[in-house]
């Protein structure tokens, strides 16, 4: 008995193998277009498995691409009289249809739909039919009967979708929010099919639709889901302000965390909105009872202040961190705030031995080792900050050994690299960012080939590698924020070695610190320069992107970023700034983004 078992069960493996790998090289002879070969496998699968509907449904399929619509026809109804199958309707008109009967294929079409009412199990497979071969109207029609047949199971979700390849962006949405109101956990799916519709201008059609279908679901039936997609409707639309609206509404409405409103504030001072974040952060301040939600608030709303604060202003912001730390203590629940403090005596005020000092005591505390090298990391920072390369080297170093391949070590080595770049030593340097260049954090690693390719690129230009190690000074200048020194030094680059390859990279750089000092002719007229000069660079779809926001932002020339987002769209398909800069472009067309 167990015998025959065994036989039989390695019998029916091998078959089910056969079949596997028989269907795999018609499926491989299917897309290559060799129709005739795919066909007789399938003749002989289906031998094996008359009732198999995919092996029928490929067979119809094969004979149509051979233009073989009575074989195809006869495969069909052989099927329906076996099994009156509904499905099969819709595939013999869609044959009638390829035959040009188009009279004799709608009214197949007709007998399919009017079936529904009788056999409502057959709605999803009729209506995904009739959507296999692009009939649309006629799946919407299905899935509006399966709507009030079978209301338990919603097919709004497929409407949506066939709405939106259609064009019908209202019906879309339309459908989108009836199928959250019966599936709120599919809450996020939803954004995310939405988002490719919607863009950062309020006045985009599709925004609009959208808004005017909330408010309305809001004022008929007020439920928090319908709060949350208005409010990520605004933040796609950079309203952080509104968003905070409907944050707070839903805050009221279930005053349990504050997490939602405290990532809504980040994700402003990360976009510099800093107005909204610092209401957000202060609102935060006014409601929350947990004292390391007040203390994030707090430091949040000094680093905003510490931006563009004069010296009066850095006095007064110093005087606020001591106070808070009267208040709360110097303890572990202070411990991002002290590091918050360290670094803002260090780089704000320039009291680098007081920041040592204060950050030495924070040492002290009985915190872990992961926080221990937080402060080191700073610690080192700051050695850097007065040019003791060797000593902020050992804490790096130390890092590195107390804390193997953590992403923190990994942020330490970075910082050996950089340290030793400042210093002139690229050799060690380069050694260093190659280990980086796998490194788990794509952060870590993009940084670290950036830095490469400066090193590897520029250091044989000449024996005594002058201009990369001004160029290296004028980096650290940049770190220790002595922005104007830098740009100073990088003038001199291209004063005294103008023409060598380290020209674009310089140009860039001091763009980029022009845009910090808020000089944006200034940086204009240097991604300008790289685009005229150095077109065929590595940095060229950089320039073109920049430009193109500083005319977009800050400038008011939106017809000239257009035209710069379209050179990145039409001739650096391969950019980083790709999707970017044809969202931006589309905007800026004033395109319904789709």
């Amino acid at each position: 008995m167990l015998q025959r078992l065994f036989i039989f069960l390695f019998i029916s493996f091998n078959l089910y193998s056969f079949s596997q790998t028989s269907q795999a090289q018609a499926d491989s002879y299917y897309k290559k277009g060799e129709f005739k070969k795919a066909l007789i496998i399938y003749e002989n699968l289906i031998k094996e498995k008359p009732y198999n509907y995919n092996y029928i449904y490929k067979l119809v399929d094969i004979h149509q691409q051979l233009e073989q619509y009575n074989e195809a026809q006869n495969i069909i109804t052989a099927q329906l009289k076996r099994n009156p199958n509904p499905v099969m309707l819709v595939v013999l008109g869609y044959n009638s249809q390829l035959k040009d009967s188009i009279e004799s294929a709608n009214k197949l079409y007709e007998e399919a739909i009017t079936l529904v009412d009788d056999k409502p199990n057959y709605i999803y497979t009729i209506a995904k039919k009739f959507e296999d071969y692009s009939l649309l109207d006629q799946a919407i029609r299905v899935y509006e009967k399966g709507k009030i047949l079978t209301p338990e199971r919603d097919y709004s979700i497929q409407l949506a979708r066939i709405y939106g390849d259609q064009g019908d962006i209202e019906k879309m949405f339309e459908n989108y929010i009836e199928y959250v109101d019966f599936k709120p956990n599919y809450l996020n799916d939803i954004k995310r099919a939405i988002s490719e519709f919607i863009s950062e201008n309020n006045e985009n059609e599709s925004n609009i639709y959208l808004r005017r279908l909330l408010l309305k679901k809001i004022q008929q039936e007020p439920k928090p889901f319908w709060y949350d997609m208005l409010s990520w409707l605004y933040v796609q639309e950079k309203a952080y302000n509104k968003s905070f609206i409907q944050e707070k509404a839903l805050y009221k409405r279930n005053p349990e965390s504050l997490d939602r409103i405290i990532e809504l504030a980040e994700t402003a001072r990360k976009d510099n909105d800093d107005d909204t974040a610092k209401t957000i952060f202060n609102y935060v301040l006014e409601t929350t009872q947990d004292q390391t939600t007040a203390l994030t608030a707090h430091q949040y709303i000094l680093e905003i202040d510490t931006k563009d604060a004069d010296e009066k202003g850095l006095k007064q912001i110093d005087e606020t961190y001591n106070n808070l730390f009267e208040e709360y203590g110097k303890s572990l629940l202070t411990i991002p705030l002290q590091l918050a403090y360290g670094k803002f005596l260090a780089f704000d005020l320039k009291d680098t031995a007081k920041a040592t000092s204060f950050l030495k005591e924070s040492l002290k505390l009985p915190i872990s080792v992961y926080r221990q090298a937080k402060i080191k990391l700073l610690l080192a920072d700051i050695l850097v900050l007065e040019e003791k390369f060797n000593e902020a080297l050992i804490f790096y170093s130390q890092i590195q050994a107390e804390l193997k391949n953590s992403t923190i070590a990994q942020e330490a080595r970075f910082k050996v690299a950089k340290t030793s770049y400042y210093k002139g030593d690229f050799d060690w340097a380069e050694s260093q960012l190659k280990i980086l260049k796998s490194s788990t954090s794509q952060l870590i690693a993009n940084d670290a080939l950036d830095l490469k390719l400066l090193i590897t690129d520029n250091k044989f230009e000449d024996t005594l590698q002058t201009s990369l190690k001004l160029y290296a000074k004028a980096d650290l200048y940049a770190f220790q924020n002595r922005t104007d020194d830098a740009i100073s030094l990088l003038d001199k680059i291209l004063e005294e070695h103008k023409g060598e390859s380290i020209t674009d990279q310089t140009l860039y750089q001091q763009a980029k610190l022009y845009e910090k000092k808020k000089k944006y002719i200034n940086a204009e007229a240097n991604y300008q320069e790289i685009i005229t000069d150095y077109r065929d660079g590595i940095l060229a779809d950089d320039a073109y992107y920049y430009l193109a926001e500083l005319y977009n932002t800050h400038l008011a020339k939106p017809e000239e970023a257009k035209a710069l987002y379209e050179k990145i769209i039409f001739e650096h398909q391969d950019s980083i700034y790709f999707i970017e800069a044809r969202r931006k472009f589309r905007m800026l067309r004033g395109d319904s983004i789709n």
